[in-house]
């Protein structure tokens, strides 16, 4: 039996070798325009360009020409049987209904724009759109995956090699609306139309059947994560490239030789005495306030008010949060007390960060000494971080397996000390992740910030809390002027740079959105080192 089955898969491979190829081609080609689509529209490569004797927008329109031709070919030779292929019944409904979505943007297209059918347009979107919908889902597998995609593709090539939509070519839909330019169009249709080509042509591999399906949906999940990671790093390039030459100027470092006495006492009882290189670095645009007299004006001030309002939003949310969370997860039984409160921390995470600003400047000021302060803002950010908190820390605290409560309690041991010495441990990597994922949010809020803590956008000097510090004797036990008085913030700072009109402050803009992002990535590293501790510890 096992004979005759591996001689089967053998049969099977070796008549969709080609098949196989031929998807692999035609998908490569489909991510191929796809890439210089994307390459384009961030300027890396430009339409007009002459490669190889050819403008980028022919070879862009050539090779979905040659991918629509291909897709033919293989279907055609699919249904011919001349391609041993196991196509279903139908193409399924995904398919149909991406290509009717489709046929309906074109047919309204060419009904308002070609035939001038300004008001019945969604009638010839329609019929395109029905038509496109029955070649997808009524012939075989084979053929409803080939002949809608080959087609747009095919169309979509030949209308830019001939030049019908170019460089050159504009587009206003409206009068005084926004004006579409070619170059951005073919850009825009050969990342669609390609993404959409490659999907259909990765299911053609293996034969259209179920192994098809799974090789398109892998297409699609693969795409998708390396759209998001492309996306992330071409923002975080941008930034790094718009702001790295404004804040890093005047950026010094040298070694100096010095000479340090140190007295140590018995049994040691003599002086020693160091001489040794030391590296001296001075970055102005980080270490200097704003002042005239200044050669670069720096933002020091406002990194320090951030990190401030991050730590105390920490130290407020993270111990409420989690113990809200153990009491939930672990003592508190399933009710409509613990349902009301899953709701209301779902609504609070998804709430607007005005609000919350609102809700500071509303009820939280006027207590505070009624007038905007550091203390205001670590609260109301507070606020926002505290149900992330407590909805990350009760999943992390469910993920814990219950044997290992059980056997915690089979030791004699009490449910606070199994809560503590077992089970925190093993939820704190998820909890920190909770943790990464608020500040990240927290750490680039404007609105809370300019409605209850902001001060002057560009102060010359940072606020010193941890000299601020006063103890007394009756209460409150311990006081902080500098917690009371008004800050900046890296978000803020960039939003009053912005109001003001970024002209001749660019630089000064992207600089500070650069250390902005600095600041926030070094939040994330922190917190990444914490899981990871946590992790090991837990396994070791």
């Amino acid at each position: 039996m096992s004979t005759d089955t591996d001689s089967q898969n053998q049969l099977v491979k070796r008549g969709n070798s080609t098949l196989d190829q031929a998807a692999i081609v035609l998908s490569g080609g489909s991510l191929l325009a796809v890439v210089a689509g994307l390459l384009a529209i961030f300027q890396v490569l430009r339409m007009q360009s002459v490669y190889a004797g050819l403008p980028l927008y022919q070879w862009i329109g050539g090779l979905l020409t040659a991918v629509g031709l291909g897709l033919f070919v293989v279907g055609g030779f699919s249904r011919a049987g001349m391609l041993r292929s196991e196509p279903d019944r139908t193409a399924g409904l995904v398919p149909t209904v991406t290509f009717g979505l489709v046929g309906f943007v074109v047919g309204g297209l060419l009904a308002a724009q070609t035939l001038g059918l300004s008001t019945l347009w969604p009638l010839g979107g329609l019929v395109v759109a029905l038509g496109a919908a029955a070649v997808t889902v009524y012939p075989r597998g084979d053929l409803g995956t080939t002949l809608p995609a080959g087609a747009l593709t095919l169309l979509t090539g030949l209308v830019v090699v001939t030049g019908v939509i170019a460089p050159g070519w504009a587009w206003t839909p409206i009068q005084t609306s926004a004006t579409f330019r070619g170059d951005i169009v073919v850009a825009v249709l050969a990342i669609v139309v390609g993404f959409l080509t490659a999907w259909m042509a990765a299911r053609a591999y293996s034969g259209f059947g179920t192994r098809g399906k799974e090789a398109g949906a892998y297409l699609l999940i693969s795409a998708s994560a390396a759209a998001m990671l492309a996306l992330l790093l071409v923002l975080v390039g941008y930034v790094v490239s718009k702001g790295w030459g404004p804040a890093t100027k005047g950026i010094q470092w040298g070694l100096f030789w010095a000479n340090w006495t140190y007295f140590y006492v018995p049994p040691i009882d003599r002086y020693l005495i160091i001489d040794g290189p030391v590296l001296w670095f001075h970055w102005p645009f980080v270490m200097n306030g704003y002042a005239l007299m200044n050669d670069v004006n720096g933002i020091m001030p406002a990194i320090v008010g951030t990190v401030w309002l991050v730590v105390g939003a920490i130290l407020f949310a993270v111990p409420l949060g989690v113990g809200a969370a153990v009491f939930l997860t672990e003592y508190a039984e399933q009710s409509r007390f613990t349902q009301l409160v899953e709701v209301s921390t779902n609504g609070l995470w998804s709430t607007p960060s005005i609000v919350y600003g609102l809700f500071g400047w509303a009820f939280l000021v006027p207590r505070l000494g009624n007038s905007q302060s550091i203390l205001a803002g670590q609260l109301v950010l507070g606020f926002m971080l505290l149900p992330l908190v407590i909805i990350t820390s009760r999943e992390a605290l469910k993920s814990v397996p219950d044997a290992y409560r059980d056997a915690s309690a089979a030791l004699g041991v009490g449910q606070w000390e199994t809560i503590k010495s077992v089970v925190l441990p093993a939820a704190m990597p998820g909890v920190i992740t909770g943790i990464i994922l608020g500040v990240g949010r927290i750490a680039g809020e404007t609105a809370p910030i300019l409605l209850v803590s902001a001060g002057a956008p560009f102060p010359r000097d940072a606020p010193n809390v941890l000299a601020s510090f006063q103890f007394t004797t009756s209460p409150p036990f311990v006081t902080n002027d500098a917690l009371l008085q008004a800050t900046s913030a890296l978000p803020y700072q960039l939003y009053a740079i912005i109001t003001a009109g970024v002209g001749e402050n660019i630089g000064f803009a992207w600089g500070t959105a650069f250390v902005l992002l600095l600041v926030v990535l070094s939040f994330y590293a922190i917190g990444i080192v914490s899981r990871i501790y946590f992790r090991k510890k837990l396994e070791a």
